[in-house]
């Protein structure tokens, strides 16, 4: 069966939906620990692969030449919410590039939050690209191609060599050829992959432990980790259940959401990758399920609360809890 139930939706005791879906449990040395529903399943990461996607960012010295942080290289990384403090790092950073908001290829967007929306509203604003939650990565994107010399406007081109970079660092931690692979475009405009489930978790146990063969890569994934660990809410937004996990697990396990009910997990110290995916796209259990598994597999104590935290409730539009998302991973 290519997937299984992986959480429950209820509603005064009822249940009321299924999610069903794929998750695998992988280590540095390509075998599957664990697996629940197909792990041959090829489908889209989407925005789980930014942290393969920053990896050429630091490796080339593209990043220091700039003078970039760890919170540049944290939101290189990102799905950001388009918070103030996100917003004003994005902005700073096309300053330091010489770069406008024209230069980002993802389109004009709105922050995520419908408060500040409003504000922009209120204030006259529209939207802007830098809102654009994949900014972040772009803004890497355009610092790495202007320390190649390469042409800024065609960054997005999958010839382009700063994103033939980042496919050739993916490729060896996929152990082939990742310009091999099903290609799409992402939401936000440059070049996506799909592939199986189980060489994501792979790739995502050998990103955790920094398994690669030259010492500058691996010096590079090690400071995308630190900077992912000291800034989770960055990846996200303040209060997110990203955020919540890396400290519920004192970063010893990192995470990157992605469209479409992915997330990708990385557990450094063991040396472990975990790809989940919901079959119908949903996102709203996603992370219960990615906290829940985290107990099964040890990796943090008092996992049922801390999947109630990060998305256990369903609330009523005066605020009232009125179901639960529970996660039904097989035993």
């Amino acid at each position: 069966m290519t997937f299984v139930p992986l959480a429950e939706i209820r509603r005064g005791g009822i249940l009321e939906s299924l999610h069903h879906g794929v998750a695998v449990v992988a280590d540095a040395d390509g075998h599957i620990l664990q697996s629940w529903g197909d792990p041959s399943f090829v489908t889209f990461p989407r925005s789980s692969l930014k942290p393969f996607q920053a990896i050429p960012l630091v490796e080339t010295g593209a990043a220091d030449a700039a003078g970039l942080t760890e919170e540049h290289l944290a939101l290189a990384c990102a799905s950001h919410s388009a918070e103030d403090f996100q917003v004003a790092l994005v902005r700073g950073w096309l300053d330091r590039l010489g770069l406008t908001e024209s230069a980002l290829v993802c389109g004009p967007d709105m922050p995520r939050s419908q408060a500040d929306q409003a504000a922009i509203w209120r204030a006259g604003g529209d939207r802007s690209r830098v809102y654009h939650n994949c900014s972040g990565k772009h803004c890497g994107f355009l610092t790495l191609t202007k320390h190649l010399g390469a042409p800024v406007a065609s960054y997005n081109d999958p010839a382009h060599p700063a994103q033939r970079l980042y496919l050739e660092a993916f490729s060896e931690l996929l152990g082939e050829d990742a310009a091999k692979l099903p290609r799409g475009t992402d939401g936000c405009g440059l070049p996506a992959v799909a592939l199986p489930m189980a060489a994501m978790a792979k790739a995502a146990a050998r990103w955790a432990a920094a398994k690669v063969a030259t010492e500058s890569r691996r010096t590079a994934i090690r400071r995308l980790q630190s900077a992912i660990r000291a800034f989770p809410d960055h990846l996200s937004g303040r209060d997110s259940a990203t955020g919540k996990i890396v400290r519920a697990t004192q970063g010893r396990v990192l995470l990157k959401g992605g469209a479409e009910g992915f997330v990708v997990g990385f557990v450094p110290e063991q040396g472990l990758g975990i790809a989940v995916k919901f079959a119908d796209g949903a996102s709203r259990a996603k992370m219960g399920v990615f906290a829940t598994l985290l107990g099964r597999l040890g990796l943090v104590d008092a996992a049922e609360a801390l999947a109630q935290a990060v998305e256990g409730e369903i609330r009523d539009s005066n605020g009232n809890p009125v179901g639960s998302v529970v996660a039904t991973l097989p035993a």
